[in-house]
């Protein structure tokens, strides 16, 4: 299996680095508060899990992304 591309700006590659989610929620929320939000906030549509617990249960990083902004109402263009 050939692994797909790394994630670019306006391109839907499919995948999504850890690197570039973590930049994304510290983009979106803050540095500080990125972390504090993965932690503690639990979703539903997670599963009942925070963001942390999702991708350390093996949610791909895109997914996890595309929860929190339609979640938190994170506008199309800083997504």
């Amino acid at each position: 299996m050939v692994p797909a591309p790394a994630h670019s700006q306006g391109r839907d590659t499919g995948v999504m680095r850890l690197t570039v989610f973590w930049q994304r929620m510290a983009d979106h929320f803050g540095a500080g508060y990125a972390d504090t939000f993965a932690r503690d906030h639990v979703m539903t549509e997670l599963g009942g899990r925070t963001v942390r617990e999702a991708l350390d249960a093996g949610w791909e990083a895109k997914d996890v992304w595309r929860v929190v902004c339609a979640t938190m109402n994170i506008p199309h263009e800083n997504r």
